[in-house]
């Protein structure tokens, strides 16, 4: 049973789909699940959930402010400060929901929001359990793959709040090409298959950013203090061939004996968003780490 919800987070109202077991009595133990960076909650945030509610999880998947149905302008700021906000924001809410046991709320999130959930959980003690698939530091991301072209972003960051200010619309930028060829690197050619074909469109994934989402995001470290989740438990899933294994296991190995390392054998980034032959197992270890720590 999915059922559209709205709730508050910093003045904003964030849009939301709140999946809940059916033909069972609750409270349930509950999972917040985030989409990716340019993605939107009915992308692979939605796989995730229909299959974790089988389990008998309530689930909450939203669009992060700026982006998709929620509010937020300009549209298409990635805010990462914010978007740790917005998580600590879904639990808030599902804390009121009598179908939500408020001491079994554990978070996950694909791609930015795989690293935006930790981020959120190293102060946020209501997440009991913290888990990321294909986990990516936004801007280590993007700074690795153009470090000049990124600093000339960010310098030009301030320029574009001036030009805000003076009433002039916000600059955006397309993250990914219309299409692949031949010379497109494979990181990115993969990124382009799920998001520019009908694998993985949608209408509200516009795969556009504001460009001056890059002076909030050169500021920020998803994983520079990770231990602080400790005690509670970290699970860090990534494919053998993902372009951002890196990140997954620099978050695990920093972390003081909580977290865990899983390798999906010949996935890659993407292939964890929805290609079943690597979902399915991800969803596995993710129904045996929340079943345990949400117990």
């Amino acid at each position: 049973m999915r059922t559209d919800v709205r709730f508050p987070t910093n003045g904003l109202q964030l849009a939301g789909h709140l999946y809940l077991p059916e033909g069972v009595d609750g409270p349930f133990a509950a999972v917040v699940v985030g989409h990716p960076t340019t993605g939107v909650k009915e992308q692979s945030p939605a796989g995730y959930a229909t299959r974790l509610v089988g389990e008998g999880f309530a689930v909450l998947t939203f669009d992060a402010a700026f982006q998709g149905e929620s509010e937020g302008t300009p549209h298409g700021l990635e805010d990462p400060f914010q978007r740790a906000e917005d998580f600590r924001a879904a639990v808030s809410y599902l804390t009121t929901r009598p179908e939500v046991d408020s001491d079994r709320i554990g978070v996950m999130g694909v791609c930015g929001s795989g690293a935006y959930v930790p981020y959120a959980a190293q102060t946020d003690h209501r997440m009991k359990a913290v888990a990321g698939v294909s986990g990516t530091d936004v801007p280590s991301f993007f700074r690795g793959g153009d470090p000049e072209g990124w600093q000339e972003m960010v310098a030009n960051s301030g320029d574009l709040r001036s030009a805000e200010a003076a009433g002039r619309p916000a600059a955006t930028f397309a993250v990914l090409p219309e299409k692949a060829d031949a010379d497109t690197p494979a990181p990115t050619a993969e990124f382009v298959d799920y998001y520019k074909t009908p694998r993985g469109r949608h209408p509200r994934s516009t795969g556009d950013m504001v460009v001056r989402s890059a002076d909030l995001l050169d500021q920020f470290d998803s994983f520079a203090d990770v231990a602080k989740i400790a005690p509670r438990p970290l699970l860090m899933i990534a494919g053998t061939e993902a372009v951002t294994r890196g990140f997954s296991e620099k978050a695990v190995a920093d972390s003081p004996g909580n977290a865990e390392l899983f390798l999906i054998e010949g996935a890659t980034h993407v292939d964890l968003y929805d290609r079943d032959a690597y979902v399915t197992p991800a969803v596995d270890k993710l129904v045996e780490f929340f079943g345990k720590h949400l117990a």
